[in-house]
């Protein structure tokens, strides 16, 4: 019989950790990014508890990760460790294994619970290049409009779905150099809504025309407050 593998012992802390991608590092994969992140644990000597079983790995939950290709200041992962350490040494000694551009915001002990449940909605801007006035008459007809179904390929095969239930509150201004610039505030659903699927909403509702991909960002990501169209802190989350 093959020997079995010895058990690790549970983490003694967890921690909470808030990071952003910026600048060329949009462009990072979350696999891409994981990798990263492992050997910047490994270099900074950080405690990490490992996971039972035959390939134990570090214990890293990652939770909503953007799309690639899109900027975020709220991307959030919790670790699990093997000693109590300072929440404020880790955030120091990973900034300085992480490369520019990937950037640890903040670090905090874990409340408990699980933090995939606190993150509700997000709160996006996107630059597009389409022309402002059309873009403002494309948004108030698009939160007209009771449903709004689109198609996306998943792995599934085509699926069409509606993507107006989840945008909690959407805004056009025009941008400097040309331009409109989008705020939206989208709840986390099932099937997932993205930021692309309410920009084919827009076009399927009302013919808006956009060149090119838009430059998008991740502003917040946690609970989501309905009523008043915001969204929360999930390393304080509301009680």
């Amino acid at each position: 019989m093959r020997d079995q593998p010895e058990q690790q012992a549970p983490p003694v802390q967890r921690l909470r950790i808030r990071y952003a991608k910026r600048g060329r590092l949009r462009f990072t994969s979350h696999r891409d990014f994981s990798r990263a992140f492992e050997r910047a644990v490994f270099r900074a000597r950080v405690p990490m508890a490992y996971s039972s079983g035959f390939h134990p790995h570090p214990r890293i939950s990652y939770a909503g990760a953007a799309p690639t290709g899109s900027a975020s200041e709220a991307e959030y992962l919790e670790i699990g460790l093997a000693e109590v350490v300072d929440p404020g040494a880790v955030r120091a000694q990973l900034e300085e294994a992480l490369p520019d551009g990937l950037d640890i915001v903040e670090v905090v002990e874990s409340p408990g619970g699980s933090l995939s449940d606190l993150l509700e909605a997000s709160h996006w801007l996107a630059d597009v290049d389409a022309d402002p006035a059309a873009t403002q008459a494309a948004v108030a007809t698009f939160l007209e409009t009771d449903a709004v179904l689109v198609e996306r390929m998943t792995k599934k095969g085509l699926r069409e779905f509606d993507c107006r239930a989840a945008v909690v509150s959407l805004s056009a201004t025009p941008r400097d150099g040309g331009g409109a610039r989008l705020d939206l505030v989208l709840r986390h659903a099932v099937p997932a809504v993205r930021f692309d699927d309410v920009l084919s909403g827009l076009t399927s509702v009302a013919g808006l025309e956009i060149a090119g991909a838009p430059l998008l960002t991740r502003l917040a990501q946690g609970p989501l407050d309905a009523e008043n169209a915001t969204v929360g802190d999930p390393l304080r989350p509301r009680g």
